[in-house]
């Protein structure tokens, strides 16, 4: 599983309460230029960087249907550019962005509590993914799923967006996650809970940045191994992306991103992936080795390949993704 959280010095808010604070705002005069696009605010999507921030706005369709616009830009420090085309993996993180600030601002999950996504899933439509002129402006349609709820309070459910640049599909994924409160996440990590001291591993070499798709050192989540379809993950608690904020364990898109980058070395080739679908089993710990093996696995689409791709710690998996490209030969 993957954990999503964002520590807050205010008091924990609701749904309605930021809805009203929003409306007294609006009625006092703060919001003098209600035309103009700003980012959410970055505690609502459990960001500490406001750059990181991807959504700009939201609004209430029906009981469990929303719409977000978010904001691609031309060029980003981690999501850059593929064969001139926007990272596949920007949905994805757009995707986890629209559900935290969904559940915080309209199904009255209060901040500070804890995120646990269990799966993540996501496909693109590279002829969409262009990187044009300007940022590219992003429409989700987010509709929620089998919400379940204990004593008034969400405690789990699915989600499913679809994302349209300029009236078409650009891209589509889905989510399923559960909603704890602090108390219950420190129970449940026990020592491993952020500020209890647990150690963390040190830094391994890096493979070459160019044998994973990438462009610096710094973004190499694999270290090299014995064999040649099995690497170890390499957890740099101090990128300013994968870890934006201080956690106690790998986060969800560190985890894809190894999918993404494993996947490049057993294809022997860069090709931005079409889709993929993750489940997170277990907390990838920060303080043990886990080992990501990958393979290729049969596809079923036509021009397509595919790699399963496992992380394992003490010889359980912890992750496992599929990764879905495009044939060298389509």
């Amino acid at each position: 599983m993957s954990a999503s959280m964002f520590r807050t010095e205010r008091p924990t808010s609701s749904a309605p309460f930021f809805r009203n604070e929003m409306a007294m705002s609006a009625a006092a005069g703060l919001f003098r230029h209600p035309s103009l696009t700003s980012a959410v605010p970055k505690e609502l999507v459990h960001r500490a960087s406001v750059a990181e921030v991807l959504l700009t706005d939201w609004r209430r369709r029906d009981g469990s249907r929303f719409t977000v616009t978010a904001q691609w830009p031309r060029g980003h420090s981690f999501f850059t550019a593929v064969q001139g085309l926007h990272d596949p993996l920007i949905a994805a993180e757009t995707i986890r962005q629209a559900g935290v600030l969904l559940c915080h601002t309209e199904l009255g999950v209060p901040l500070g509590h804890h995120f646990l996504m269990w799966n993540l899933n996501f496909s693109v439509r590279p002829e969409r993914l262009l990187v044009g002129s300007a940022p590219a402006s992003v429409d989700l349609d987010v509709t929620f799923f089998g919400t379940k709820r204990q004593r008034g309070r969400l405690v789990a459910s699915r989600l499913e967006a679809v994302l349209r640049r300029d009236g078409h599909v650009v891209a589509t994924g889905g989510a399923y996650f559960t909603c704890v409160s602090p108390a219950v996440y420190r129970r449940v990590r026990g020592r491993r809970h952020l500020g209890s001291g647990c150690p963390e591993l040190p830094l391994e070499a890096a493979l070459p940045a160019q044998s994973v798709g990438r462009l610096l050192p710094m973004d190499v989540v694999l270290s090299p191994t014995e064999a040649p379809d099995r690497w170890q993950l390499r957890t740099d608690v101090r990128h300013p992306v994968l870890f934006d904020h201080p956690v106690d364990h790998v986060p969800g898109m560190a985890l894809i991103e190894a999918a993404r980058q494993a996947t490049t070395v057993v294809l022997g080739r860069v090709s931005p992936p079409l889709s993929v679908e993750t489940d997170f089993v277990r907390y990838v710990e920060l303080d043990a080795p886990c080992a990501v093996e990958a393979r290729q696995v049969p596809c079923g689409e036509p021009g397509r390949e595919s790699v399963l791709v496992q992380g394992r710690q003490a010889q359980d998996v912890v992750f496992r993704s599929t990764v879905t490209v495009a044939s060298s030969t389509a």
